[in-house]
């Protein structure tokens, strides 16, 4: 399909390790598909996995984040200036949960998130050098994935994994690391989101975790119309960390998403949670964020595809790309 009024399906992944484009928009449109299947619409299973329903694009940028000596250190690494998001972005993901255990009366829970309080960094307690807070926010992370749930449900063993992976949101917010022609970052990683998409036809656009703050950012200058923007595990709603740092302020939905669906699931521990459209502004034709609960079973909760599999998620892109 290649029509002017044929949908474009754009794919935007999160955290994690560099990535095989081919392979992650085959994985994509196979979880999607079974989605589909699950959804009712059996019809078009056929279309998403071999590519004639939508014209799909991976949107890749993991590469940008792996570049060895991006930030002075080995590729990927935390550097000092990573440290401040990292604290206050851990303490958000604290206080969620906190939140969470509190209105489910959850006692066990609530001890595990005190615990994990109680370790974090104080100013008048830091130890010396950049490896100390690191290891310390470790260490928070490690006691946080003891949760019920997040310790069947989530693909990182220990927490200084996961910080890692996290620093990736805090490098984009940062807005720093220019290459040789003074890009920075956050631009040449949005840079890939839209790259080769044609504005006269329609958007569906699909974004995962981190994806979903460099989508919405890039959807901000996007002419054409956004049938659908659909965030998964998205950490949009960590108000102080993220929330406070992302363009424009005070946020509001991109002038041209015509419906935004904001997915999040119990166990994912990267996620903001249902407030985001407590904290957005709407566009000009009143579009703001929708957000409904997914509960998905087994290991590797934070990955895209296991949102996609999901009935209430897939359902909604199929409708899109039907239109």
């Amino acid at each position: 399909m290649n029509g002017s009024d044929s949908p474009q399906l754009v794919l935007v992944h999160g955290i994690g390790g560099v990535r095989d484009t081919a392979q992650e928009r085959r994985d994509w449109l196979a979880a999607l598909a079974e989605g589909a299947r699950r959804a009712g619409h059996a019809d078009a299973v056929s279309g998403l996995t071999q590519g004639w329903l939508a014209e799909t694009r991976f949107a890749n940028y993991s590469d940008l984040f792996a570049d060895a000596g991006a930030q002075g250190g080995p590729a990927g690494e935390p550097d000092a200036e990573d440290i401040p998001f990292l604290e206050e972005f851990v303490a958000a993901l604290i206080d969620e949960l906190g939140r969470q255990s509190a209105e489910r009366d959850d006692r066990r829970s609530l001890a595990v998130v005190e615990d994990a309080r109680a370790q974090l960094p104080r100013p008048d307690e830091q130890e010396q050098g950049i490896g100390a807070p690191l290891r310390v926010l470790g260490r928070v992370l490690t006691t946080l994935l003891q949760l019920p749930g997040m310790r069947q449900g989530t693909q990182w063993a220990s927490g200084l994994p996961l910080l890692w992976h996290l620093a990736q949101v805090g490098r984009y917010l940062n807005r720093r690391e220019p290459d040789g022609s003074g890009r920075p970052l956050d631009l040449r990683v949005r840079s890939r989101v839209l790259d080769g998409v044609d504005p006269r036809r329609p958007l569906v656009v699909i974004a995962h975790s981190l994806g979903s703050v460099v989508a919405f950012e890039a959807l901000r200058d996007h002419p054409g119309p956004v049938r659908l923007f659909l965030t998964l595990g998205s950490p949009l709603a960590t108000a102080a960390a993220v929330l406070q740092r992302i363009v424009p302020q005070p946020p509001r939905t991109p002038a041209t998403v015509e419906r935004w669906l904001n997915f999040w699931d119990r166990d994912d521990i990267v996620v903001g949670r249902p407030r985001i459209k407590d904290w957005m502004l709407p566009g000009p034709s009143g579009v703001l964020p929708v957000t409904d609960r997914v509960d998905s079973d087994g290991l590797w909760v934070h990955t895209a595809t296991k949102y996609l599999r999901q009935a209430a998620v897939a359902g909604p892109v199929v409708e899109a790309l039907k239109q």
